[in-house]
């Protein structure tokens, strides 16, 4: 079918047209282009739209464009009113309304010899086209060409993901979409948010290899320049430098980076070069991994973060799968990166089973010893397949087969390893079994979808050449899923197999994202660096010879910031689990937040709707490991979103976390580094990664609400109360423990300075907020009293405290903690509150150590502590009571402050407070003085306490109110005094 207009705007319009049946809503390209030559008029309108915002002949402000595209998009919306056909209709609407969200195109830029371009770009603001299947990304470019035709989607301004060769002609927008749902969540632990591509050559050969490889190549390459063409640039001086012949309708947008993918995992330096023809800023930093960059099957840096995930599951069931053999069943072979490396990393693997697309590999009852000597030696050897393992190193029944036979015989070895009685089976039926064998671990590091769920159908999955293999989650019976790939298994098929997996009792896995993480984290880190050394080179301090040294000397420093990341999610991930019961309401809370943000769609993310989340409460559980997983990722994304947005890392504190961030040799040049133009997205990043593997995800919007403060107090309260409470290190000795003590003990000790350190920020964000003061100035004030109490806790205690810090230290202990940690674990539940006792004695010039025994003795003498200790102790229902709750015990804490304030006051001097018998005799002077009031306010709660049965909340609330009027009255009889 023929249009009838010039070719160049035939061109364009099916380029649209392509778009949208890409969008996999819109009716095929045929039918859109039949619309488009049923109705001439309205196909002319929507091309003078196009002009009149993008062609740069016409000499217009951006502004005069803008009005004069809203005119004739009215008119276009008048010439559909005579369109008769409703298919007609949506679809010349729906090309109208892209041309509308269209931001930029280099349709109107002319090439090297002065012609037109032969492909077209466009960039598309995705929010603006309704029709558009979720998750929506933030922008999105579409190539088109009569050779290739390509998408790259990202979530954000700063983004990153790779470029993947596709054979997926009619919806690899599709493909592409699914992928960036993934990477988004994975992104969530660096810098940039998610981002993919894919391209599809249109002109492969159907002759030789290399024929069809040059060919892709030169369609990557196609689909590289439209990228760039209407990609910002910046100068010398990091100004940006708009793309020649391209009208802009968005902001500035010179951030591009790209990275390898299926089919593409050898093009790094192409891209690369297409970036320096262009004299893009990045230069070899717009495509990580190539020649001069770190090469991740070399650092094995990818298996050895889904290693951490391995070994902490392991761990937590109480085996060391370093010292300790135990089985293994896979997806992948020895010359691949992710499984290679992986069947490396313990010399304890007994690897029962494995496949890829060539061959199977069984071997009932390996040797250690010897199976890993074998799989080295293949992982050694240049493109290796399971066909190359030695047979006389497999034990008896074993062998490799080639996927190809027709069947394969079974040896009673095998037939008792897989679980079946057949003597001989097919590769299909085969590897089905494999994943269904009752190994151990299941580790994944080949491509393919082999487990869903039971409610899902093959077509949900979108995985075609694994239909036949795949299992259903409750079908598996190993302990562990590793995801060392991408799409191993559905998020519907892990919450199965976390739920029903593992024989029934359910089994350890959490995702894609978390588990393989290292990969695209190693990437971000070589971009940053090399964004860095850019401006060394530019300023001529660092040559790019003397660069290319420097980066392989910083291999090891990158690796170990990586899977420092790894270690610290999947440990964040255990203590969200072991509260994710009590945790229900908040977690509940802060997805109804997002969604009602429009920043989450629980339906594509795999989380429990409202209705779920109701049967969970009354059923009493929480969120599982995988849904918290994806949980973890949007409570990071979100931090960082609000930091970024702030001016939080204006804080000159947040100076070194920034240097922190690179490797040692690279934090001499300090000036180039705080020049980075992802300064404070770096920032953001790195205390995003902080806070949420500490305190969770929800936990700076409760903090924030609670505490009545913005992002820029509660990250300043948060490094205050890191520095107050002496953090960092009482974490490394808990992290010294691994493998020392038993897991329980290890994660009790987590769990107790998780609590103190969510305490502390709350008490400090909340004064940040109040006064204005930065990290600097908050721990300034507070550190060295929080220090100075630390070191007298818990013997200033009173006697109701001390022991509740005794028990603390008793349910450690037990849980097989050292005592000496335990106690200093369990003291910063009540030191959390020390800085109203700071404010005091700053108040008073009282010393802190007598400000903090009358303060204690206060708490004894009025039955603060027995109340706070009931408090505690009260197990509260919904989040209302939850909050409630909460604010009693503020409360409590507030007048505990009010009465000492008063007692100082009345006892005119420090001594009062020089030991415990001085606090105690000022304390009953000062109520001598008023025995109504002060027996009134004990009485209330000695009457609850003799009449037995458990505390209520009305109980709470009641013995609150005769402590709240005994600091009232001593709070008016200072104002009388004064």
């Amino acid at each position: 079918m023929e249009l009838s207009i010039p070719w160049r705007d035939a061109a364009l319009v099916r380029a649209l047209a392509r778009y949208r049946q890409q969008s996999g809503l819109d009716p095929s390209q045929r039918v859109q282009e039949q619309a488009l030559s049923n109705h001439p008029g309205v196909t002319r309108l929507i091309l003078d739209l196009f002009r009149v915002k993008f062609d740069p002949a016409i000499a217009a402000p951006l502004e005069t464009r803008q009005g004069q595209a809203a005119a004739v998009t009215a008119e276009i919306v008048e010439a559909l009113q005579l369109v008769d056909s409703l298919d007609d209709d949506r679809a010349l609407r729906r090309l109208a309304l892209l041309v509308g969200a269209i931001q930029r195109t280099n349709f109107y830029q002319l090439g090297h010899d002065g012609a037109a371009k032969p492909y077209i770009s466009f960039k598309v603001a995705s929010g603006q086209l309704a029709d558009l299947p979720a998750p929506k990304p933030f922008r999105e470019i579409f190539v088109w060409s009569t050779q290739v035709e390509g998408i790259h989607l990202r979530f954000g301004p700063v983004a990153r993901g790779g470029l993947r060769w596709s054979d997926r002609r009619d919806d690899f927008r599709t493909e592409v979409l699914g992928l960036v749902k993934a990477q988004q969540v994975k992104n969530a632990v660096i810098v940039p948010v998610g981002s993919k591509g894919g391209f599809y050559p249109k002109q492969l050969p159907k002759t030789s290899p290399d024929a069809i490889r040059a060919e892709a190549i030169a369609a990557y390459k196609t689909f590289l320049f439209g990228l760039l063409d209407i990609t910002d640039n910046l100068d010398a001086a990091g100004k940006v430098v708009r793309p020649q012949g391209v009208i802009v309708h968005d902001g500035d947008d010179p951030y591009l980076v790209v990275a390898a993918d299926k089919g593409t995992a050898s093009f790094s330096d192409i891209a690369n070069g297409v970036a320096e023809s262009y004299g893009f800023w990045l230069g070899d930093a717009f495509a990580s991994g190539g020649s001069v960059g770190y090469d991740h099957k070399a650092m094995g840096i990818t298996a050895r973060g889904a290693w951490e995930a391995v070994k902490r599951h392991f761990r937590e069931m109480g085996k060391d799968i370093q010292s300790e053999p135990f089985t293994v069943v896979g997806c992948g072979d020895m010359s691949g990166d992710v499984f290679g490396n992986g069947m490396l990393l313990s010399r304890q693997i007994r690897l029962q089973a494995a496949f890829d697309h060539r061959d199977i590999f069984l071997d009932p009852d390996p040797d250690p010893a010897t199976s890993y000597a074998e799989r080295e030696r293949m992982f050694a050897l240049p493109r290796s397949s399971w066909a190359d393992y030695d047979d006389t190193k497999i034990g008896k029944g074993g062998g490799v087969f080639s996927r190809t036979l027709k069947s394969i015989p079974l040896t009673a070895e095998v037939r008792g390893l897989l679980g079946t009685d057949a003597e001989a089976l097919s590769p299909a039926e085969i590897i089905n079994l494999i994943l269904k064998a009752p190994a151990e671990l299941l580790y994944l590091g080949g491509i393919g979808t082999y487990v869903k769920a039971k409610a899902e159908s093959a077509i949900d999955v979108g995985d075609k050449a694994n239909d036949a293999v795949r299992v259903n989650g409750a079908e598996l019976r190993v302990k562990v899923v590793g995801e060392g790939a991408n799409l191993g298994l559905t998020q519907a098929g892990r919450i199965e197999f976390a739920q029903m997996g593992a024989g029934g009792a359910g089994g350890r896995v959490e995702t894609d994202a978390i588990d393989n993480s290292a990969g695209v984290d190693s990437s971000d880190h070589e971009v940053n660096i090399k964004i860095t050394t850019g401006i060394l080179e530019r300023q001529g301090k660092l040559t790019r010879a003397r660069r290319n040294k420097l980066l392989p000397t910083m291999t090891d420093d990158v690796a170990s910031h990586v899977l420092t990341h790894n270690y610290d999610q999947t440990l964040a991930l255990s203590l969200l689990e072991m509260d994710s019961a009590g945790e229900l309401e908040p977690h509940a809370r802060f997805m109804a937040e997002l969604e009602r943000a429009g920043r989450l769609d629980r339906t594509v993310e795999g989380l429990p709707d409202a209705l779920e989340i109701a049967q969970r409460r009354k059923a009493g559980r929480g969120l599982l490991r995988p849904e918290l997983a994806v949980l973890l990722a949007y409570g990071k994304l979100e931090l960082k979103r609000e930091i970024v947005a702030s001016h939080a890392p204006d804080d000159p504190f947040f100076e070194a976390r920034l240097e922190g961030y690179f490797p040692k040799p690279l934090r001499k040049y300090k000036a180039a580094i705080r020049a980075h133009r992802l300064r404070p997205d770096i920032i953001a990043t790195v205390i995003a990664n902080d806070m949420i593997d500490r305190c969770g995800p929800s936990f700076p919007s409760r903090t924030m609400t609670s505490a009545g403060c913005d992002v820029v107090a509660l990250t300043a309260g948060y490094e205050a109360a890191k520095q107050a409470l002496g953090f960092d290190a009482l974490w490394a000795e808990v992290q010294a423990l691994d493998r020392r003590i038993p897991a329980a003990g290890q994660m009790a000790r987590f769990r107790r300075l998780v609590a103190g350190l969510r305490g502390a920020t709350f008490w400090l964000a909340r004064r940040a907020g109040r006064e204005g003061l930065g990290v600097a100035a908050l721990a300034g004030r507070y550190a060295p009293g929080f220090k100075s109490l630390h070191a007298l806790l818990p013997q200033i205690l009173s006697k109701v405290e001390r022991a509740g810090v005794e028990t603390q230290v008793g349910r450690l202990t037990e849980a097989g903690a050292p005592p000496e940690m335990a106690e200093a674990a369990a003291v910063l539940g009540p030191l959390t509150h020390a800085a109203d006792l700071v404010d005091l004695a700053e108040a008073s010039s009282w010393p802190l150590p007598n400000v903090a025994r009358l303060y204690y003795a206060t708490g004894a003498a009025f039955a603060f502590d027995r109340l706070r200790a009931a408090a505690g102790e009260f197990r509260a229902g919904d989040i209302f009571e939850r909050t409630a709750l909460r604010r009693l015990i503020e409360d409590l804490l507030v007048e505990q402050t009010q009465l000492t304030r008063a007692i100082m006051a009345f006892a005119g001097g420090a001594q009062a407070g020089e030991d415990d018998v001085h606090a105690r005799q000022a304390v009953s002077a000062w109520a001598a003085l008023r025995p109504d009031q002060a027996r009134a306010a004990t009485r209330t709660i000695d009457e609850i306490e003799a009449g037995g049965g458990a505390w209520s909340f009305a109980k709470l609330t009641i013995a609150n109110a005769a402590l709240r009027e005994l600091a009232a009255e001593s709070a008016s009889g200072r104002k009388r005094r004064a």
